[in-house]
C-alpha cells in the first residue's frame, strides 16, 4: 500500500500543548477506525507551524478524505516513492 507525507500547516503547531496533541491524536484515530477502508496512521512531526504525518493508504484521495472527516488540513498529499537512510550508502 502506498506512503504518504502530508504537510499541514497549523500556525503555532509548536506550541500546542501535551494534552491538545493527544485529542488531536484521538481525533486521527477515531476517523481511522471509521474509514472503512485499509488505512495506518504511521507518525507525525511537530516543526514550527507544521506538523509533517505519514501515513498509509489505498490513494491520495483516501488521505484527503482522513483530513476532511477530522477537521485537519492537508495543504500537501505527497506519495513516498523510495526510502533511505544511512543503511542505503554502499558498504554500510
Amino acid at each position: 500500500m502506498p506512503i504518504y507525507v502530508i504537510e499541514r500547516e497549523i500556525p503555532g503547531a509548536d506550541k500546542l500543548s501535551a494534552s491538545e496533541l493527544e485529542a488531536i491524536s484521538k481525533k486521527s484515530n477515531e476517523v481511522v477506525s471509521r474509514l472503512g477502508e485499509p488505512y495506518r496512521w504511521i507518525t507525525s512531526y511537530v516543526a514550527g507551524d507544521k506538523i509533517y504525518c505519514v501515513h498509509e493508504a489505498q490513494s491520495a484521495d483516501v488521505v484527503r478524505r482522513h483530513a476532511r472527516e477530522g477537521g485537519f488540513p492537508a495543504n500537501k498529499v505527497t506519495e513516498v516513492t523510495a526510502v533511505i537512510g544511512p543503511s542505503t550508502a554502499r558498504g554500510a
